[in-house]
């Protein structure tokens, strides 16, 4: 018998959000194809990007947490993030494979920084 994966579900990663849109914002994803609570970071065109721990560019830097499912694999897509005033289910992020746990502890703490709480 085939085992199917489910894949995680739009806002799944979300444990509290403040009142109406004020944890989220639109904005456009520059590539990739990432699943719903992926952490993203920001490129220098002001799009998002997927979270590059090890880079000096400020995609290293984390700055929001993808709402639902996107897929820029072929051209920028727009997307819904969640940039301000909310919990987030740690569990439920999604990082980058090689990520260490230095880099996870930054990505965390930048997070914070904007208002996004990992718990």
């Amino acid at each position: 018998m085939a085992t199917h994966t489910e894949p995680r579900h739009t806002g799944e990663h979300i444990v509290s959000e403040a009142s109406g849109a004020r944890s989220r914002e639109q904005g456009i994803l520059a590539a990739g194809n990432l699943p719903a609570g992926a952490v993203l970071a920001l490129n220098g065109a002001g799009n998002y990007v997927p979270l590059a721990p090890a880079a000096s560019d400020g995609t290293e830097n984390a700055k929001a947490v993808l709402y639902a499912a996107t897929d820029a694999s072929e051209a920028p897509a727009p997307c819904t993030v969640h940039v301000r005033a909310c919990e987030v289910e740690e569990a439920a992020l999604g990082l980058p494979d090689d990520i260490t746990e230095g880099q996870t502890t930054a990505a965390f703490n930048d997070l914070i920084g904007v208002g996004i709480i990992p718990r």
